[in-house]
């Protein structure tokens, strides 16, 4: 039989605030919606709720602009202390054109504004950062649901990115802890029996952008639970297997 895939929104969150432990909070909000968390299961968490949890929130009144994020600020309508916030995270500026910036955070991963976000924060004032190690923040919530209900489960963070040379943006996989990311097809055959010699598919990136679906973003549906893949549980490398290196990027 083909397999059958589930994404359950986990509603009914509160609101996350700095030193909440949100393994706790999935537990007991998906206990109260009735749905159990089991062996085999994947748990989706949405950035913003991981940064919430563990202070990386920045109140834009503590932020004092640099020059260029003044100037940057000026020409193109934007905060300038958000501005400033995103040059700090940044490890390297890739592009800065059109009121666009796309940086290189510490982390290795290549985005708009460093993952600096101002979305679905309580106070307008304040930005959200990427967790420091999101891959740790992961296996923190995956262990503290094994604790909790004595099962074994995967965890992806996931965080909005655009793609270039496609509109829209979808949901990526920062954080990765309890699974392989990816899934490696080379030397295994097609349908026809011709051999896979390049096939390597990001599944980490597909739950998370999958599992976008069943919470939206404006639902207040920050966690979701993803149940029936068959994911390879060893879990090596958490998301840095899905960091391409620089000497193998067409685009740098």
């Amino acid at each position: 039989m083909p397999q059958s895939i589930q994404m359950i929104g986990i509603e009914g969150m509160p609101e996350v605030r700095a030193g909440d432990d949100l393994a706790a909070l999935v537990v007991d909000t998906a206990s109260r919606q009735r749905l159990a968390i089991c062996d085999g299961d994947i748990l989706v968490v949405t950035q913003k709720v991981v940064s919430k949890a563990e202070g990386r929130v920045v109140r834009l009144a503590d932020v004092q602009p640099s020059p260029l994020a003044l100037a940057w600020g000026l020409a193109y309508g934007r905060d300038p202390r958000h501005v400033e916030v995103v040059l700090r995270e940044s490890k390297r500026i890739i592009r800065m054109e059109r009121g666009i910036i796309v940086s290189e955070t510490r982390h290795g991963f290549k985005c708009a504004n460093a993952g600096v976000d101002a979305s679905n924060l309580p106070d307008a004032e304040t930005v959200s950062l990427l967790p420091e190690d999101p891959d740790a923040s992961a296996e923190r919530i995956r262990s503290g649901v094994r604790v909790r209900l004595g099962v074994e489960v995967a965890v992806v963070i996931s965080d909005t990115f655009g793609r270039p040379w496609r509109e829209g943006a979808v949901n990526v996989a920062v954080g990765v802890a309890g699974m392989d990311a990816l899934r490696d097809y080379r030397g295994e055959v097609d349908s026809h029996g011709r051999p896979l010699r390049t096939t390597v598919i990001a599944v980490a990136d597909e739950l998370a952008a999958a599992a976008e679906l069943a919470m939206n973003k404006v639902t207040r549906v920050p966690v979701a639970l993803v149940r029936g893949y068959d994911y390879r549980r060893s879990g090596r490398g958490g998301t840095r297997a899905l960091l391409r290196q620089p000497e193998q990027d067409l685009f740098p």
